[in-house]
């Protein structure tokens, strides 16, 4: 069981309005016809995120968001992932808009990298909304170097 690898593509949305019934139905459509190896996960929001301002973390979806859509793909095939992109983007009318706002932890690379800081705004928007630039600043602070970091980090400011 050491060393094993479990390859896997994960993208996300967030849910501001209710999606109507038919497109419901329609998804589940789409997802039958997918190959096996495909999980849709509904996160429910509500309750006490409601109550917690977006500047209080750094995680800003709280008040006003209905669901967290996680889709995954577990497989070897890249060829697969097409599938899950495609449900993706049939999800776009219905999901948030302007930016289309995504969870951290899964890296979806398709919404871009961050090597050389050209997209850091816009990545900083989809995750982390009005908090990026405060992320910047700790992330300057903290780490000056840049030794934590990831395909899709926030870089420090130059020196």
């Amino acid at each position: 069981m050491v060393n094993q690898s479990f390859p896997f593509k994960v993208k996300s949305n967030y849910v501001i309005t209710p999606i109507p019934k038919a497109v419901l139905e329609e998804l589940w459509k789409k997802m039958i016809k997918m190959d096996m190896g495909m999980i849709m996960q509904w996160n429910p929001y509500g309750g006490r995120m409601n109550q917690i301002s977006e500047s209080e973390t750094p995680y800003p979806h709280r008040s006003g968001y209905k669901f967290l859509i996680q889709y995954w793909y577990y497989t070897q095939d890249n060829s697969k992932v097409e599938s899950l992109r495609k449900l993706y983007d049939f999800m776009a009318p219905h999901v948030s808009q302007l930016p289309r706002e995504a969870f951290l932890n899964y890296r979806d690379l398709d919404i871009g990298t961050n090597q050389n800081g050209a997209n850091s705004s816009i990545l900083g928007a989809k995750y982390f909304k009005g908090n990026f630039e405060r992320l910047v600043h700790v992330k300057t602070k903290v780490d000056p170097d840049n030794f934590f970091r990831n395909e899709q980090s926030i870089l420090p400011l130059p020196k």
